[in-house]
């Protein structure tokens, strides 16, 4: 055996980490948006498209101020909890939702309007106490710690990646990008599987799919090969030449290949998107939400041209770790949230294809129902939406927890204890994506935990 060469396994592993490293920004001129790891066979029919989109809200979502209690009984209750930061009732009644759950009427915060009007129109729904669980889990064993729980509760960066991953930070994939690994034989290009428009996230990495970097404004090139360097346009050729040429060493060869591959997506992804009418639906520029959603819009146009049947997308927004100024910051934040959505909403019915893509968000953790004077605390479960044409919306999924701290359904401060995991969330929307029941453990290993593996979303 050759010394320059590893064991297959290990050169495999080092491959798909290669792949994975994007050093994609709009701050890095030279980012090499490090791509797929080969292309697949022709794609299937154009008609059958389907695509995912995840908005990850950073920091922890205040689960309280964004589903709020509206009959009598339960505000005052949470208002008591709340204390001064709790949202007055007279605010609520404009996004007051008719649909009772449990004998209890609630509302979105204020600042939700246009969710409310596609809660109305059936096109949005809400999932109720959704979080990171290895099993079913009920209080009591909670409290005798006689079952496995997720690691590292409360932590930031942890709950992230067991939201992304089903584990810890460290996890090299997330079950995004595990059901891209289903669909690369389907795309035509297997790039263009998984795109992440905010950077890098352990939930877009697959075994063999590997998230494809793009900006708001578009594909990030490699400026020292598409342009003149330093002037020169015989330096840039010479540049293009050296980062795409054959190697004898296995590693160079394949950094090579894989750069070359980059430059050729860039080129892809540019041309596709020229090749676009320009969207009708107004997006709120001055918004980083909107803009990433945007560019996913403008992507799922340029589909066929970039030959995708699967695609899984992810956007994020950070500023949500209220533990101080809840009050002020928290609507604006549910402001670009609301815009950003209802926007993205308009885009798929503009291009046709409102039933063919499903939105939905996700965040660290939720926080405390109770108030630690300016803010709120880390929290577990939380309520998060589920948005699109195929959507059975207009209804609640899951339990409505009590209004209560230290009640029947937290484990403190209003912590609550999710009642129905990530993975149940998770295989919902594989299934909607077309993963069969067999591949499910491929995409969430701690499914089989669960009977209940179908949330009802769609019809």
């Amino acid at each position: 055996m050759k010394l320059n060469r590893l064991p297959e396994l290990q050169r495999r592993e080092f491959l798909r980490r290669t792949s994975a490293l994007g050093l994609a920004g709009s701050a890095a001129p030279w980012a090499l948006s490090l791509a797929g790891i080969g292309e697949a066979a022709a794609a299937t029919a154009p008609g059958d498209y389907k695509a995912l989109v995840c908005v990850f809200l950073y920091g922890g979502n205040d689960y309280g101020n964004t589903l709020v209690p509206y009959d009598t009984a339960s505000y005052n209750a949470y208002a008591t909890i709340r204390q001064t930061l709790a949202t007055p009732r007279d605010q609520l009644a404009a996004t007051a939702l008719a649909q009772t759950v449990g004998g209890r009427q609630m509302a979105l915060a204020p600042q939700l309007g246009k969710l409310k009007s596609l809660w109305d129109s059936g096109k949005l729904g809400v999932q109720l106490n959704v979080g990171t669980l290895v099993q079913p889990t009920t209080l009591a064993q909670y409290k005798a710690q006689n079952v496995p729980l997720p690691p590292k509760l409360f932590s930031h960066n942890d709950q992230q990646s067991v939201w992304q991953s089903s584990s810890p930070e460290g996890a090299t994939t997330g079950w995004g990008g595990r059901m891209g690994d289903l669909f690369l034989g389907g795309n035509g290009t297997a790039t263009f599987t998984c795109i992440n428009v905010s950077g890098n996230a352990v939930y877009m990495a697959g075994q063999q799919a590997a998230q494809y970097q793009v900006s708001t404004s578009g594909a990030v090139p490699i400026n020292g090969v598409l342009k003149p360097l330093y002037g020169s346009q015989a330096c840039a050729d010479a540049l293009r030449s050296l980062v795409t040429a054959g190697r004898s060493n296995w590693m160079e060869a394949e950094l090579n290949s894989i750069t070359s591959r980059s430059i050729g997506a860039q080129s892809a992804v540019s041309t596709a998107l020229a090749s676009q009418a320009a969207l009708q639906t107004a997006f709120d520029t001055t918004s980083s939400l909107s803009s990433q959603l945007a560019m996913v819009a403008k992507l799922i146009a340029a589909r066929q041209a970039l030959g995708a049947t699967r695609q899984v997308f992810f956007v994020s927004v950070g500023g949500f770790d209220l533990h101080d100024l809840l009050v002020t910051q928290h609507p604006p934040l549910l402001t670009a949230v609301n815009d950003a959505l209802a926007s993205f909403y308009a885009a798929t019915v503009e291009l046709g294809v409102s039933e063919q893509v499903t939105t939905f968000t996700a965040s660290d953790f939720g926080r405390t129902l109770s108030s630690n004077g300016d803010g709120s605390d880390h929290g577990w479960g939380s309520h998060h939406f589920v948005l699109g044409g195929a959507v059975k919306g207009g209804q609640f999924w899951g339990a409505l927890p009590s209004v209560s701290v230290n009640g029947p359904d937290d484990v403190g401060q209003g912590r609550l204890l999710p009642t129905t995991s990530v993975d149940q969330l998770g295989a919902t929307l594989a299934t909607w994506m077309g993963v069969g029941t067999a591949d499910l453990p491929r995409v969430l290993p701690q499914i089989a935990n669960y009977s209940q593996r179908n949330m009802g979303y769609f019809g």
